[in-house]
């Protein structure tokens, strides 16, 4: 059976949000230059809850704790990968980015997004659900 299905990773996203209503956003490295801003975001461990991905992955590419929150979106993405992100909330850490992976980290305003924000992650921060 295993070789008659489709093998999948899985990409979670996290929208951290603090206190004031800010949301995180990154300057990705190995992104398009023309859409190089966007949410945390990493891949999911083998046997790993992706709350957990959302915790470790905000760790990893800020230095930031959050908490997972609702999950606002699930679905099948690009080729051979799952989509599945969390509200989250600022919860403590130094804001101190990757700098192998990040350029810059930033907090905006909804309404004051940077050019060359990927649509998706757009649409995730002003809260247009897609479980």
């Amino acid at each position: 059976m295993w070789l008659m299905h489709a093998k999948f990773s899985v990409g979670v996203t996290a929208v951290v949000r603090d206190g004031h209503g800010q949301v995180l956003l990154l300057r990705h490295r190995m992104w398009p230059q023309d859409r190089a801003w966007g949410l945390p975001t990493g891949y999911a461990a083998r046997g790993e809850e992706f709350t957990g991905t959302v915790v470790r992955e905000v760790k990893e590419e800020t230095g930031l704790d959050v908490e997972p929150g609702q999950l606002v979106r699930l679905r099948s993405g690009y080729r051979l990968r799952v989509e599945v992100a969390y509200e989250a909330l600022l919860t403590g850490g130094t804001l101190k980015p990757d700098p192998f992976e990040i350029l810059e980290a930033a907090w905006f305003s909804p309404d004051a997004l940077p050019e060359g924000l990927m649509p998706a992650h757009r649409s995730l921060i002003h809260g247009r659900v897609e479980v």
